[in-house]
């Protein structure tokens, strides 16, 4: 069983994503651009929680807001 050199936690800790990560081999590269792009998707997509015009005009089949 081959034993994996012993890595500085404080140095793993440290690490940002930086956009080099996506063509590095090392798995911690590897793992922040994973998670980056995956922390983007969902920024991206946003929320199905959207906020709704309160008045919707359903014969035209869209939401407008009444300043009254």
């Amino acid at each position: 069983m081959d034993k994996k050199p012993k890595v500085d936690s404080n140095q793993i800790a440290g690490r940002h994503y930086e956009a080099e990560d996506y063509k590095r081999q090392d798995e911690l590269s590897e793992g922040l651009a994973t998670t980056h792009e995956q922390a983007s998707d969902d920024y991206m997509e946003g929320t199905i929680d959207a906020n709704f015009e309160e008045n919707v005009d359903h014969s035209k089949g869209s939401a407008r807001k009444d300043n009254q």
